[in-house]
């Protein structure tokens, strides 16, 4: 369960960019949805402590991002919008076992681990294939890998199909669909998240909406017309 607390956000003496947000995710797909500059990503990156609030606390599985960022980071991995900020190493191999350095493991679990993943997202054919030359759809996937590699149990997307061309949305799509862990996934893609149980709407920095998905959208589409 990851909780938000009472936060507001704010970068250096800018005006807060979240302001007293409150929720508690728990369910299983959880969308989030707004217009540019509303929030969301900073929401977003709030939830495995990429950003630790400036007023308000945020905890997952009762560790708090601000004092246990470890224990917070093991639970909860983070997926960027453009996988190529994500790949640090030349080779897709390469890439996913860089991954589980931090968790230390013997040789042949490690090899086991990156096997199952890459032959998971259909990249086991491209294990010695240069990473940054792969295809943008098959990016997002080794960028995915790199994250489920060391199994977390939540999963926050910042615009996983939002550079990628139909054939390679519909493959993320289905990758996200099948995953075990809990996913926050951010989007401007409305499709996407009519998949979900839960969307929350942002607006202006605030949490404007919080209830299933079809109500979330249809409040989202109606801000805009109005606006």
């Amino acid at each position: 369960m990851i909780v938000v607390d009472a936060v507001t956000h704010a970068f250096d003496a800018d005006p807060p960019v979240l302001v007293d947000v409150s929720v508690t995710l728990r369910e299983r797909r959880i969308g989030v949805i707004g217009a540019n500059g509303s929030g969301k990503t900073t929401f977003a990156r709030l939830l495995n402590g990429l950003v630790v609030p400036t007023k308000g606390s945020v905890t997952v599985d009762g560790f708090d991002t601000r004092r246990q960022a470890r224990e917070v980071r093991a639970r909860v991995g983070f997926l960027f919008q453009d996988p190529d900020n994500q790949i640090v190493m030349p080779l897709v191999e390469e890439d996913v076992t860089f991954s589980l350095k931090p968790l230390r493991l013997e040789k042949a679990e490690r090899e086991a681990r990156v096997a199952a993943v890459l032959d998971r997202y259909g990249l086991s054919g491209l294990r010695g294939h240069p990473a940054h030359a792969l295809s943008g759809g098959q990016k997002q996937l080794l960028a995915l890998s790199s994250v489920l590699v060391r199994d977390p149990a939540y999963l926050v997307l910042d615009e996983p199909t939002t550079l990628l061309d139909l054939k390679n949305r519909d493959l993320v799509k289905k990758a996200i669909d099948a995953l075990d862990a809990i996913v926050v996934c951010v989007s401007h893609d409305l499709d996407l998240m009519r998949r979900f149980e839960r969307v929350l709407v942002f607006e202006a920095g605030r949490l404007a909406f919080d209830g299933p998905a079809e109500a979330a959208v249809g409040f989202y589409v109606d801000s805009q017309s109005c606006g």
